[in-house]
C-alpha cells in the first residue's frame, strides 16, 4: 500500500526538510503553538520559490480557539484564499463551524469559491462537530477533497475506532487524513486500525537560538508561553522516520 504524507510546517525551511525526507504535501501554517494560523503571504511565496515537487497547502485560519466566525474573519479569509490562491499554493486548508457544531455551510462555500479549483481540506474543526458522521455527509456534499482529524479524541491513534468508522463511511468519496500525535510508534498501528490512504503529522524537534546576546528578562509572548531563546524546526529524520515506521 503506498500512502501519501503531509507535514504540518511552520517555514519554508521546514517545506524543505519534508521535501528532502520523501513527504508529498506540507501544510504550511504559522502560530503551531495555536494550532496553526493563516501564514503570512510573504512565508507562502517564499516556500513556493524554494520547493521543486512538493505540494504546498495553506491553512486559512485568522485566530486560535474555535471556529465560529464573525463577518470581519470571514471576509478576511475569503481574501486570504484569493491571494494564497493567486500566490501558485496548490490547496488550502479550512474549517468553519455553526455555534451547534455543524460545518458551516454558508461560509464553507463562499470559502471554497474563492479557491477556485484548488484542492480543499477541511482541518481538526471536524473534531468539534457534534455529530461527525453528519459532517462528513455535509463535506461531501460540498465537493471537500479530504478531511483531517483525530478520530475527535486526544491523538488519532486513540480516535483509531472513529476514524476507521468514518474511513467507511466515506467510501472513497473523500479522503479521511488521521492526524494528531502521529509518531514513529504509533503510525503503523493507526494506518493498520483504520486503513487509511494519507496521514498528516508533525516533525517537530527544539533547535537553539542562535541568539548569542540575550535579555532574560522580557517575554514577548503571555503567561503560557515558549522559552525566547528556542525554536521548533522540522526534522527531515524525523519524517523519514514516521514514514519508515508507517509500514507503507
Amino acid at each position: 500500500m503506498s500512502l501519501t504524507y503531509e507535514i504540518c510546517i511552520d517555514s519554508t525551511a521546514g517545506a524543505l526538510a519534508a521535501e528532502q525526507a520523501g513527504a508529498h504535501r506540507v501544510e504550511l501554517c504559522s502560530a503551531l503553538f495555536e494550532g496553526g494560523l493563516t501564514p503570512t503571504l510573504g512565508t507562502v511565496e517564499a516556500t513556493l520559490a524554494a520547493v521543486t515537487a512538493i505540494r504546498v497547502h495553506a491553512i486559512i485560519r485568522p485566530r486560535g480557539g474555535d471556529f465560529i466566525y464573525d463577518e470581519y474573519e470571514v471576509a478576511a479569509m475569503e481574501r486570504d484564499v484569493a491571494t494564497i490562491r493567486d500566490a501558485g499554493a496548490q490547496g488550502v486548508v479550512i474549517g468553519v463551524l455553526t455555534p451547534s457544531g455543524e460545518v458551516d455551510v454558508e461560509v464553507a462555500k463562499r470559502l471554497i469559491g474563492a479557491a477556485g479549483g484548488l484542492s480543499i481540506t477541511f482541518h481538526r474543526a471536524f473534531d468539534m462537530t457534534a455529530d461527525p458522521f453528519a459532517a462528513l455527509e455535509t463535506l461531501v456534499s460540498l465537493g471537500v477533497d479530504r478531511v483531517l482529524t483525530s478520530g475527535q479524541d486526544i491523538t488519532a491513534f486513540e480516535g483509531a475506532p472513529l476514524i476507521a468508522s468514518l474511513v467507511e463511511r466515506a467510501q472513497d468519496r473523500i479522503v479521511i487524513m488521521p492526524g494528531g500525535g502521529i509518531t514513529p510508534r504509533n503510525v503503523g498501528r493507526v494506518v493498520e486500525a483504520t486503513g487509511v490512504k494519507e496521514i498528516h503529522f508533525a516533525a517537530l524537534v527544539d533547535a537553539p537560538s542562535p541568539a548569542v546576546h540575550r535579555n532574560p528578562h522580557p517575554f514577548m509572548g503571555g503567561e503560557l508561553r515558549r522559552p525566547e531563546y528556542a525554536r521548533l524546526v522540522t526534522s527531515p529524520g524525523l519524517v523519514s522516520e514516521v514514514i519508515a515506521a508507517s509500514g507503507a
